[in-house]
């Protein structure tokens, strides 16, 4: 899809050829001198709810307009969350086969932040997945030009929504791909792919060889029981000077996550493809630093299996030495993700990091807690969780904060070894998080549980892409080393 902005006032966006045109009206709309102008505030004077976030007005054929289809639409007081709700609900009402050229055009001077949301809602209302279909059904879009009055302030802002569609729309496809289409070894495939188009990137791929010499216990100890080889993916985007340190984004990569002898109910098991969403979210990031070509340094960190059974399988009770050298009995084999985290968060250290931000869907616990809306925030470091809040709500990407007491640690002392994996159902995905903390010490840290965002359940399931605007937002954001406490 071909994003473009253009400077043109509201006659001149209506003027352009177009299957559609998507006019966003606010609440304080002040029409400029023209005939088309002029008709659509006489419209909204007639519909007093016409901006209401949402509201739509759908024309055929307007004389004023060279679109074949015209929808006014409402988004209220021209906040992220309301030009969202009225981009989607317009895109839901025009989806046809017909809809190649698309043009979105702002009633007034557009903000950066309503830019951003535009142009991600208008990626979200058109992505479909074709991979493992027999006759591929492609988006028909493939030219949006986003019409403000106000270009050459927006531009930036306009291009980082862009790119961070990019980055979007690489999650989603690896993140979607059923567990046989997504392989350890195909997602470092794509892992190079990526190196491989871009001189700033390198991508190192790690065997079952290279880690067992690495001592990864912990990592090994849950790809025991899938025929398939783990791989351990480092990548590594340069585009800052050697001396300025990394930020480390590191993604659990289980392609699929049966539970291992510890086994999942049948039921929405497929869902478990999804156990890879961190690992697809930090390749979508890549995807995105390729593009937008920014003046930082990261590495991206993707420690990836399969959690199955066979007769090799780790078994609830085993004691495993992890590569920090803590010794993990290893109580339920469903709690695997932070058995592959916690070696890829000392392998990090290596790399002498600004941050380290792990990305997992580690716990029901957390979906429980927060639901679908917000991502699980757990950090010790002040400065480093306030701005993962401030990305999240920029890139309305939002996150919670959660506690991490050390009393939450409690439930993960065991007679047999340092730690055990687990603790009991209450506050389990703080004590996920406090498991994980014990391997963190030598910088500053934060754990996203993007267990209940990054993707849909029911008849419209599917990956969301997130969080890789949050992680975006941040990494371009930051500037500072955090200076938290430890």
């Amino acid at each position: 899809m071909n994003f473009e902005l253009k400077p043109l006032s509201l006659v001149e966006a209506a003027s352009e050829k177009c299957d559609v045109l998507l006019v966003l009206l606010t609440d304080s709309y002040k029409p400029a001198k023209d005939g088309f102008s002029a008709f659509v505030a006489r419209t909204i004077k007639d519909g007093d709810t016409l901006t209401k976030a949402g509201k739509l007005l759908p024309l055929y054929k307007h004389s004023m307009a060279q679109a074949t289809r015209v929808v006014l639409v409402g988004v209220g007081d021209g906040s992220p969350k309301q030009v969202r709700s009225g981009v989607l609900a317009a895109l839901a009402s025009v989806k046809s086969d017909k809809l190649k050229r698309l043009v979105l055009a702002f009633g007034n001077a557009s903000t950066a932040a309503s830019i951003k949301a535009a142009v991600a809602s208008v990626a979200d209302a058109s992505y479909s997945f074709n991979t493992t279909k027999s006759k591929k059904e492609d988006n028909p879009l493939r030219d949006v030009l986003v019409a403000v009055s106000n270009a050459t302030e927006v531009q930036a802002s306009f291009e980082r929504a862009v790119g961070i569609v990019e980055g979007v729309n690489l999650t989603k496809e690896w993140a979607n791909r059923p567990a046989n289409y997504a392989t350890p070894t195909l997602l470092a495939k794509a892992a190079q792919a990526i190196a491989t188009k871009n001189s700033k990137i390198t991508c190192q791929v790690l065997g079952p060889k290279e880690v067992a010499k690495l001592g990864m216990g912990a990592f090994m100890a849950v790809a025991q029981g899938s025929d398939e080889p783990l791989r351990f993916i480092v990548l590594q985007y340069s585009g800052a000077a050697k001396s300025q340190t990394p930020t480390v984004l590191v993604g659990k990569g289980i392609t699929f996550d049966s539970g291992g002898i510890s086994i999942k109910p049948a039921a929405e098991m497929d869902e478990m493809k999804f156990d890879m969403c961190g690992a697809a979210s930090v390749l979508g990031v890549f995807r995105t630093l390729a593009t937008l070509k920014p003046a930082i340094n990261v590495v991206g960190l993707i420690p990836s299996c399969e959690n199955l059974l066979n007769g090799r399988a780790v078994k609830p009770g085993d004691v495993v030495t992890s590569m920090s050298g803590q010794t993990i009995e290893i109580l339920n084999t469903d709690a695997e993700g932070r058995l592959v985290l916690c070696d890829a968060l000392t392998y990090a250290e290596r790399f002498k990091p600004r941050a380290v931000i792990d990305i997992a869907t580690l716990t029901g616990a957390c979906v429980v807690a927060l639901g679908a809306l917000r991502s699980g925030l757990f950090s010790p470091d002040e400065a480093l969780a306030n701005a993962l809040i401030v990305a999240g709500d920029e890139a309305q990407d939002l996150c919670w904060r959660m506690p991490l007491d050390e009393e939450y640690a409690e439930g993960l002392k065991t007679s047999f070894a340092d730690v055990a994996n687990v603790a009991g159902r209450s506050g389990g995905a703080i004590s996920a998080a406090k498991y994980l903390q014990r391997f963190t010490a030598k910088y500053p840290w934060a754990h996203l549980d993007i267990a209940g965002t990054a993707w849909k359940s029911g008849a419209s399931k599917g990956a969301t892409g997130r969080p890789v605007g949050l992680l975006v937002e941040y990494l371009l954001a930051s500037r500072v080393v955090p200076q938290g406490s430890k």
